[in-house]
């Protein structure tokens, strides 16, 4: 609950005035993050008025909550109970208007949400659910939103 909580706080804030922000450099940057593609933050903070309106808010808030609810699964050691959410992040429909630039944080996110689902183990499907997270988190940053 308490990441969901940040992620609603930081992406309302992020709205309010990342289009004129800087981006800050990254203090260290992970293995997963390396990974990740990179995004040209100008160019997706040049369209925020054409794709952040409300429903692409309630979109991202339901991909928090089904990851929250991914992650509480596995935090009760319940691989099948994870399987759910895990199908709707791997299926769902893409919000309309997100930015080209995005759309491989989306594609990682789903890769790493088939994982999940297709783990026989409670380390696998954990470490493909923190791949999930850096892919919304590297989104994030992409559009300057701070969930932390």
């Amino acid at each position: 609950m308490k990441l969901h909580v940040l992620l609603v706080v930081g992406f309302a804030a992020g709205i309010v005035g990342c289009a004129e922000k800087e981006q800050a450099a990254p203090e260290q940057v992970s293995e997963m993050e390396t990974a990740m593609p990179p995004v040209q933050p100008e160019a997706a903070a040049e369209q925020v008025e054409d794709w952040r309106d409300s429903a692409f808010l309630d979109h991202m808030h339901a991909h928090a909550e089904q990851l929250d609810d991914l992650n509480f699964a596995l935090g009760d050691e319940d691989l099948e109970a994870a399987m759910t959410p895990a199908y709707w992040l791997s299926r769902h429909e893409t919000v309309s208007g997100l930015p080209a630039d995005l759309q491989p944080f989306v594609d990682g996110m789903r890769e790493a949400a088939r994982e999940v689902e297709e783990a026989n183990d409670l380390a696998i499907a954990r470490a493909a659910a923190k791949r999930i997270s850096a892919q919304c988190q590297g989104c994030h940053a992409a559009v300057g939103v701070v969930t932390e």
